[in-house]
């Protein structure tokens, strides 16, 4: 029975933060799963991918075995009712969806922001995650270096990574072109609500940055802190920490500016100070910019910013969804090649079988000369009768005719008989 790849999916489309959270795998998580399919399922072509956004189980089987993934992720998670789960996930196992979809979250289109950046390297790390394990075999060693082949067409033939398309992303690339003279940027993230818990998680890409962390509660400050390898300071040293900093980005809540003029004009500013304020309503007074040395940022600067990178994104989808449809289209011709190449192996084998025994039988008595002559012509003979069957399932192959063609030709050369012979 042939193995078909199937695809389950939970993602932001169908489950709120809290049913993926409660999904959400760890490494290790990854890993155990990954060495249970194995032992008890003998699953070799797999791929786990397990982001904020999604967690997702690509698998190829004879069988459909979405129920018992769930139940092992359940396992994995200490979930006793993992089953009440399952009106979240999504079932593929139509096998050109699940490639399709995989290519789609690969190159980002199936993202919260469109075209997010960070989607291809935590793909790159899954299937890096399966080969160490020994699970993915031709296939799926193909179908990734199409996915990572087809993600650099993407990037050089399209706009649809071009700039940052969240506010938070924005901010962060903003912060990285604006300190790209500084050493060791200090920077410092006031309130850690939803777009300042998004910006802090950005921030992990900045090189060489010195993140400082403070909040109001302060124990979601000491979290965040601990996870993305951040110092922390109490709010109430919220001060001395904009004192120090070279950057501020200000995401609290505040009926009035928190950061005000005054207040900034009391800073020993030796080159520059820049503010970015993601807060609605503001919580930095607008006059900031009259201070020496500060440089200020709104949400509607970085918002226009991201605006702008996704509309473009957005035009730049249909030229990725063609790109992937080539790939798509490249990768089953390998596929149907595949498919044909045992028989061909058979027919080889059978003829030069053939070939040999008669060889043996005939050339007893022949001198070296004799035998190289012979040798070379009935190689050469059977190249060429070779050469009419292969063209032919090739071609087959395009016509999506070659179970057909691997019958006559098996049947024509018993080429199952040839075979339990070996």
């Amino acid at each position: 029975m042939q193995h078909k790849f199937s695809a389950i999916s939970l993602s932001y489309k169908n489950a709120p933060v809290e049913i993926r959270e409660i999904i959400a795998l760890d490494d290790k998580a990854i890993q155990s799963l990954l060495v249970k399919l194995k032992e008890f399922f003998n699953v070799k072509d797999t791929l786990i991918l397990s982001t904020c956004n999604r967690t997702e189980v690509y698998y190829a089987h004879e069988l459909d075995l979405s129920t018992e993934i769930i139940k092992l992720i359940g396992t994995e998670k200490g979930l006793h009712n993992v089953v009440s789960y399952l009106e979240y996930f999504t079932i593929i196992q139509d096998e050109k969806e699940a490639i399709e979809h995989l290519f789609k979250v690969s190159m980002g289109l199936e993202a919260q922001v469109v075209g997010d950046m960070q989607i291809s390297n935590q793909v790159k790390r899954a299937y890096q995650a399966s080969a160490d394990l020994e699970m993915a075999g031709p296939f799926l060693h193909r179908l990734m270096h199409t996915i990572f082949f087809t993600n650099k067409r993407v990037v050089q033939e399209t706009a649809f990574r071009d700039g940052a398309a969240s506010v938070s992303y924005a901010a962060v690339e903003l912060i990285e072109g604006l300190t790209s003279n500084t050493i060791n940027p200090r920077i410092l993230l006031l309130g850690l609500g939803e777009i300042g818990e998004d910006v802090a998680k950005n921030m992990v890409y900045l090189p060489n940055a010195q993140v400082t962390l403070t909040n109001r509660t302060h124990e979601k400050a000491i979290q965040m802190g601990a996870e993305l390898g951040f110092k922390v300071v109490p709010f109430e040293k919220a001060l001395e920490a904009m004192q120090e900093a070279d950057v501020v980005v200000s995401s609290i809540s505040a009926s009035k500016p928190f950061i005000t003029k005054s207040l900034v004009k009391e800073f020993d500013i030796k080159s520059y100070k820049l503010f970015v304020d993601l807060s609605v309503p503001r919580s930095i007074e607008t006059t900031l910019e009259d201070v020496p040395g500060v440089l200020l940022y709104n949400v509607d600067n970085i918002q226009s910013k991201a605006t702008e990178a996704l509309e473009k994104r957005l035009a730049a989808v249909p030229q990725v969804e063609n790109i992937i449809k080539e790939s798509i289209e490249e990768f089953y011709s390998w596929k149907k090649e595949m498919m044909v190449s045992p028989t061909i192996n058979k027919l080889k084998n059978a003829l030069e079988q053939i070939r040999m025994e008669e060889l043996e039988r005939y050339m007893k008595n022949a001198s070296k000369e004799e035998y190289a002559v012979i040798d070379k012509i009935t190689k050469s003979m059977m190249q060429k009768i070779i050469k009419v069957p292969v063209v032919q399932l090739k071609a087959a192959c395009k016509k999506d005719q070659a179970e057909g063609m691997i019958d006559i030709i098996s049947d024509l050369f018993d080429l199952e008989r040839e075979n339990t012979n070996h």
